[in-house]
């Protein structure tokens, strides 16, 4: 019979057997050497029944009948055989009699097939197809499969190439790949951080073998609820600076400011070690600028000055996190029950990005907005709020010895003793600064003392970041100078639109003027003469600090701007009015026209004492 085939169907079908013949002849030896734990089995499994044949056909005179009996008992059976065999014949246990020729070694009864390893992949893409494909799929722009499949079908047609390989063909190979090249699927589409954080294996560190208060984990956490901001009264997401003991996992000291700075990172240690009632062996914080501040570490100008940071005052050693590396840090994940333990449970929570806010946030969601509760805490609400959670997450199972509490192994600690007064002496941070003339200027506010005035030098400054009201000064070479406070602004206009206060600061920083320059005359009259003493006398400015009112119109007037000017209109144009009678007996009026009240009021005080 001649069938009636083309010479081009028979050059397809001799390019097919080619293309898998050439992608794999390098590899036929590799692959001859591997055989699956599968083809083992079934080979061992042939082995038995060849047994159990010969063994049949030893009761039976007629043999030809007993190998149909034989075969027809296996195949009616559900054996263990059979369930690895499936179906046989007669001819198929006379050839594997004939292949072990009369031996017991199971591996001549093999399959016959083209085994490949986990490096190999059988398939009838050439090395072209698989570049192009590859190339699509590993781009860091992640297209999807369908797509790179796609555009390499496309480029092959626009190659000339004739033979276009099935879409399954190219899902099978990206699946393979996928799965026995994991770590390059991941580092070529998601990046670095992708692969450290799903693929390279992580180390395990043992807790046990910590005490409680050797290592305080610090960092920061921008609050997932809104606070009300005390500066403007507007709602606003603040950060807590928490630092964590990683032996009990508790939370030993924290504090909540509007952004993460040196400040805010001061306190949080400082209430950890009072809480501790310890000083920690170690310190593993985060790489951010503000926990690398040179507050806290060794600065190259402070280290030629022969000062420290705080953390070497305190005897701590610190070890920052590699960037970007989370699970480097335990405390992430208390963050992370925090969040779904206290956060959520706030009406005010907003979520932590776009993809987990509540459903009031989103848009049309009336019946949400018209149930949410509009509540947002202070700051020192929340203080409160999460002392009282802590007190609930100190009662749970410690992660690092599940049979006791988190407060019980916090209750082991050995105890220091620490003196407050000596912590917060310690938590003093130096600085150099030079004197101006309005002082010292330092976190854009000045800080003056009359000690300071005539200096022009460099100097010392400690200050303490919990308190910065004042600053204490000190000469470079160690000796205590003074404590300068620091400098208010004063009114634009205190006379006409400011109140008492404002009025009676405006005074007494014109008296310090007037004070210090006097004081330089005095130190000047010794070493000039006489004729250039008179000289400098006459001039000197009169010291005229209280002026008179000045009203602004003869006209009648109804509005003034305070009661001072009131009265100074009514006693030019009304003087029996009967306000003024009655503005008399205020504290106002004694203290802006009665210079003795003050000494007076002494006076009557001490009398009736005595």
């Amino acid at each position: 019979m001649c069938l009636n085939v083309s010479e081009i169907e028979i050059q397809d079908l001799m390019f097919l057997r080619n293309r898998v013949i050439n992608v794999y002849a390098k590899e036929h030896t590799h692959m001859a050497e591997f055989t699956p734990e599968k083809c083992k089995q079934i080979a061992l499994a042939r082995l038995d029944i060849v047994h159990k044949w010969l063994e049949f056909r030893k009761k039976s005179q007629n043999k030809l009948q007993a190998d149909y009996d034989f075969v027809k008992l296996h195949n009616t059976s559900n054996s263990h055989l059979f369930e690895i065999l499936g179906k046989i014949s007669r001819g198929s246990l006379h050839r594997w009699y004939a292949m072990l020729n009369e031996t017991e070694d199971y591996t001549k009864l093999l399959p016959q097939y083209k085994y490949s390893s986990v490096n190999d992949y059988r398939t009838v893409l050439n090395n072209e197809e698989i570049k192009i494909f590859m190339g699509l799929l590993l781009h860091p722009n992640r297209l999807s499969i369908g797509k790179a499949i796609a555009l390499t079908k496309y480029k092959l047609k626009e190659q000339g190439q004739n033979f276009i390989p099935a879409d399954i063909t190219f899902r099978r190979y990206a699946k393979w790949f996928k799965d026995n090249n994991y770590d390059k699927w991941i580092l070529a589409r998601d990046g670095e951080k992708a692969l450290s954080d799903i693929v390279e294996p992580y180390i395990k560190r043992d807790a046990s073998l910590l005490e409680v208060g050797d290592i305080l984990v610090a960092d920061g956490h921008k609050l997932a609820f809104q606070v009300i901001n005390p500066f403007t009264g507007k709602p606003c997401r603040a950060t807590l600076v928490g630092f964590l003991d990683w032996k009990s996992a508790a939370l030993v000291g924290y504090e909540i400011m509007l952004e993460e700075n040196t400040q805010c990172i001061a306190s949080a240690l400082h209430n950890a070690i009072i809480n501790l009632d310890m000083v920690p062996k170690i310190v593993y914080q985060d790489n951010g600028r503000a926990f690398r501040a040179k507050y806290f570490t060794d600065d190259k100008g402070f280290t030629e000055l022969g000062f420290q940071g705080l953390y070497s005052k305190l005897g701590i050693e610190t070890v920052f996190a590699r960037p970007y590396n989370a699970r480097a840090k335990v405390i992430e994940r208390f963050f992370k029950e925090f969040q779904e333990g206290f956060e959520k449970l706030l009406p005010s929570y907003i979520g932590s990005s776009i993809q987990n806010k509540p459903a009031y946030m989103m848009r049309n969601e009336k019946l949400h907005k018209s149930l949410h509760n509009e509540y947002i805490p202070t700051i020192e609400e929340t203080i409160k709020m999460i002392d009282m959670w802590l007190s609930f997450k100190n009662s749970q199972p410690c992660p690092n010895a599940p049979d006791k509490t988190i407060a019980e192994i916090l209750s082991r600690r050995k105890r220091q003793n620490i003196d407050i007064n000596t912590l917060d002496d310690l938590m003093l941070a130096t600085e150099v600064k030079t004197i101006q003339r309005n002082g010292i200027r330092f976190l854009n506010c000045d800080y003056f003392d009359e000690r300071l005035y005539g200096f022009k030098s460099k100097v010392l400054i400690k200050y303490n970041l919990f308190d910065l009201t004042s600053i204490k000064v000190y000469t470079q070479k160690g000796e205590y100078l003074c404590t300068a406070e620091r400098v208010t602004e004063t009114h634009p206009m205190a006379k006409l639109l400011g109140d008492v206060k404002d009025f009676e600061d405006y005074k007494q920083k014109i008296v310090r003027q007037r004070q210090l320059k006097k004081k330089t005359f005095e130190s000047v009259k010794k070493y000039l003469k006489t004729e250039d003493i008179k000289l400098l006398e006459t001039q000197m400015e009169p010291a005229e600090i209280q002026m008179p009112f000045k009203s602004d119109s003869k006209r009648v007037q109804t509005l003034f701007k305070n009661n001072s000017e009131k009265y100074e209109y009514l006693i030019a144009n009304e003087p029996n009015n009967s306000w003024i009678t009655e503005f008399k007996q205020t504290k106002e009026y004694r203290l802006l026209y009665e210079q003795d009240f003050c000494k007076n009021a002494k006076r009557q005080k001490l009398y009736r004492t005595c």
